[in-house]
């Protein structure tokens, strides 16, 4: 029990009690408590308050599920967690729990999370003297023959006491005798030797049996005591008992030595001769049953082998009693002791205890987070017990020593689940000795997903072509992107970027699926209202804070057939829809009589227009005919008295769509005499100028444009050249495109492929600017004379095209020059 005392009114109380609370302090800051309790403490006996000696406040103890763990006594001690007092839980036994071992104490592991801390407080048990002493047998029989001379011993078994220091310190005492004297030995191995000395002769005759009482008191306060009762038989006649070589014999062994090794053979003499002289060995009848079972005595070489098991965790040392015993009658005998020492091998693997996991963790968690706490002992002792623990090489986590054989597996470099989601950790514990033992552990530790990563598109941009006239709410295009976390980190969803597109929201033209990704156009596209819709798709993560990115998407409107070609406004003059011209009947084959005009709202081949005159009614020939590709009605032939003075001409304006749209124009030709239609012969008069005239304006406006085209070429080999010698251009950008030529045979003339130029960047090929050239192919007349009379009249109009085409050649006619060359030939 503790002792209880007043501090208050002893000064000397006062400074054992300020010394306590220093030498506590001290312990708290090393990271270990002291504390002491004797054994048999009542429950409920104070043994200290840990939760003030470790700096804990008492409010923090519950949350914090502050606890106890004693590896193999965890219900001896308990904390009271309202007060923070260690104290007595149930009945504590230093015997029980230490042995005969000079030092026992509890360990107790203090573990307290948020965030995770341990304590270890080591508890002393004290002992009091609450074992008396025991004697192997409550009855000792001896056999003393009378011859024996007065000074013989005879050797005793003495008491054991199962407490420790001075409570284990024993005295002997013997009933008052005349023949007998008690007789205690200390030697060098703080071994009692109990024996009992022959003061006088014996006399069997006058005194066959002795009985005396040998007492044994313990130096414990208050003192116990046990007693044993000597019961002697005096024997008659046999003089000389055996004598062996020695009285101790010192051996050592090895633990788990085979059966039958030799341990040690003892030896002893008799003086005797004849049957009295022969020895018998034996072991002494107070030798414990766990000796036997692991030693055996040859009872006539007095050879001791083993023929159990031999554990040095089990018991260190053996103390062996052995009797020697002559067959004289009456018998004598001599005895002597063996004290073994069992030497320890490594033969126990190391025991590894993985415990307070922190799983899983998060990538992002700080160095140094404890994720384990890991407890390592051998059975072994010396080298043999001393362990080393090892971990896992090339892994993010290092093992820190905190306590002893106690560790704690922290983190030592970032973590990335995104490289490695989880790792397979293997603790090794290695002992000292030779061969050294090992034993491993593994730990799966897993890493959480933190929201680092925002998804990402396989390309920055996407360029996507959609037929105007489209259905509503078809599937344009579908974006996707990866993301590289895990679980509701990695849950994509799609959003547009809202913009204004002219005077309208982008949500009404499109709309993305927020889960597939699906972009969908929400109402009929028109390539001559809307050619390029350029717009951003947003992919956001679900994280918290959620991550995104975006993409760019420029859709392309192809252009379909659907505008038929429209007329412009007939010139002042007309009547009603028609176009009225006067002619003079004197004008000659080529003449330009008209011009129908028209325009075409689609783009391409949908815009590209031809003319086709209808033929008469009646099947009746008429002198005129129109341009295919101009639109100018001409004559065909010099016109003469007898052609009619009205001709109604129905012009049919078709577009080169799948399928073509047309149109009908109607002009009105009046045939008048020469002088009734001045204006009409400035005309044919300014129309029929000297082919001569107009080939000297063709040849002036095509040096201006072969020396712009030419300057310009110069410039671009120039840059081409620079770049090309600084660096190479990366792969997929965007620039100016060679122009491609493409030749028809279909149809006759030069066209430009679209109204309007488009310049589509993406990043798997360089944008384009295509240019068609068509070769002259014009429908045959019906008759020869007509067919040279119409030569006659479209030599003005060859001329201009096989002049311009022969000053370029295909691979420098540019789309930036078709239009001057265009806007030429039809005027």
């Amino acid at each position: 029990m503790l002792a209880m005392f007043s501090w208050r009114e002893d000064p000397g109380a006062q400074c054992l009690l300020l010394s306590l609370l220093l030498l506590a302090a001290w312990e708290v800051g090393s990271g270990q408590l002291h504390y002491s309790v004797s054994e048999e403490a009542k429950h409920g006996t104070f043994v200290g308050r840990i939760a003030q000696d470790l700096g804990l406040e008492l409010a923090e103890l519950v949350p914090r599920l502050f606890r106890v763990v004693s590896k193999t006594h965890g219900d001896l001690l308990e904390v009271n967690l309202q007060n923070g007092i260690l104290f007595v839980n149930s009945r504590i036994d230093r015997e029980e729990l230490c042995g005969w071992s000079s030092e026992c104490s509890i360990h107790l592991e203090v573990i307290v999370d948020r965030p995770l801390q341990v304590f270890h407080v080591d508890v002393e048990v004290k002992d009091i003297n609450d074992n008396a002493p025991v004697f192997p047998m409550a009855v000792k029989n001896l056999f003393i023959s009378e011859s024996r001379q007065p000074g013989s011993r005879f050797s005793l078994e003495g008491a054991s006491d199962a407490d420790i220091g001075t409570n284990s310190l024993l005295t002997y005492s013997l009933d008052s005798t005349e023949y007998f004297t008690l007789n205690v030995k200390r030697n060098d191995e703080e071994i009692k030797s109990l024996g009992l000395v022959l003061k006088k002769n014996l006399n069997r005759e006058d005194t066959p049996k002795h009985y005396l009482l040998i007492t044994a008191i313990d130096g414990g306060k208050p003192e116990l005591t046990g007693t044993t009762q000597l019961k002697i038989t005096v024997l008659d006649v046999n003089d000389n008992a055996p004598a062996f070589e020695r009285t101790i014999y010192k051996v050592r062994l090895f633990e788990n030595a085979p059966n039958g090794t030799l341990v040690v053979t003892v030896n002893a003499t008799d003086l005797d001769e004849g049957i009295n002289k022969d020895i018998v060995y034996s072991f002494n009848t107070d030798m414990s049953t766990d000796i036997l079972s692991k030693f055996h005595l040859d009872p006539v070489n007095g050879q001791i082998s083993v023929k159990g098991n031999i554990d040095f965790e089990e018991s260190k040392s053996y103390e062996i009693q052995v009797e020697a015993t002559d067959k004289g009658n009456p018998p004598m005998s001599d005895h002597c002791t063996v004290l073994l020492e069992i030497v320890d091998i490594n033969d126990n693997l190391p025991e590894l205890v993985i415990k307070s996991l922190s799983l899983p963790v998060l990538e992002d968690s700080p160095l140094s987070t404890v994720i384990a706490l890991i407890s390592v002992s051998d059975r072994d002792s010396g080298v043999n017990g001393e362990v080393t623990c090892s971990l896992t090489p090339h892994v993010p986590f290092k093992l820190v020593s905190t306590y002893k054989n106690y560790y704690s597996l922290v983190l030592d470099s970032a973590l990335d689940r995104e490289s490695v989601s989880a790792y397979e950790l293997v603790v090794t514990a290695r002992d000292g000795g030779s061969p050294s033992l090992w034993a491993t552990a593994s730990v799966s530790v897993e890493v959480a997903d933190v929201n680092d990563n925002a998804p990402a598109f396989t390309q920055s941009e996407y360029t996507v072509f959609v037929r105007e006239n489209n259905p509503p709410g078809c599937h344009i295009f579908t974006v996707s992107a990866r993301d590289a976390d895990a679980q509701e980190n990695a849950l994509v969803s799609y959003s547009l970027v809202e913009r204004r597109v002219g005077e309208r929201a982008l949500s009404s033209y499109v709309s993305v699926h927020a889960e597939s990704g699906k972009v969908y156009a929400l109402q009929p596209l028109d390539h001559e209202e809307l050619e390029l819709l350029q717009f951003q798709v947003s992919a956001r993560d679900a994280g918290v804070p959620p991550l995104g990115s975006n993409v760019t998407l420029q859709v392309f409107v192809l252009d379909e057939n659907d505008n038929a070609p429209a007329l412009l406004t007939p010139r002042v003059g007309g009547i009603g829809d028609a176009v009225s011209e006067l002619v003079p009947r004197s004008v000659g084959a080529g003449h330009v009589v008209a011009k129908v005009r028209a325009v075409d709202a689609d783009s391409g081949y949908n815009a590209w227009l031809s003319y086709e005159l209808q033929p008469g009614t009646g099947g009746a020939r008429i002198p005129f005919r129109v341009g295919l590709y101009t639109g100018e009605i001409s004559t065909t032939r010099a016109l003469d008295e007898v052609d009619a003075a009205r001709h109604r001409l129905l012009v049919l304006v078709k577009d080169h769509g799948e399928p073509p749209l047309t149109a009908t124009a109607a002009v009105l030709v009046s045939l008048v005499e020469s002088g009734q239609a001045p204006k009409a012969s400035s005309r044919a008069s300014a129309g029929a100028t000297s082919p001569e005239a107009a080939l000297v304006d063709v040849n002036v406006y095509l040096i201006i444009a072969t020396c712009a085209v030419s300057s310009l070429l110069v410039l671009t080999l120039l840059l081409y050249t620079a770049l090309r010698c600084s660096s190479p251009p990366p792969e997929g950008a965007c620039g100016p495109g060679k122009p491609t030529l493409v030749c028809s045979s279909a149809v006759g003339s030069w066209s430009y492929s679209q109204q309007r130029q488009q310049r589509v960047c993406s990043g798997e090929e360089l944008p384009k600017t295509d240019l068609m050239a068509f070769s002259p192919s014009l429908p045959p007349c019906p008759v020869s004379r007509d067919r040279e009379e119409k030569q006659d009249v479209d030599v003005d109009h060859s001329v201009k095209v096989s002049n311009f085409y022969s000053f370029f050649p295909k691979c420098l006619f540019h789309s930036s020059m078709f239009p001057l060359f265009w806007k030429y030939v039809n005027s």
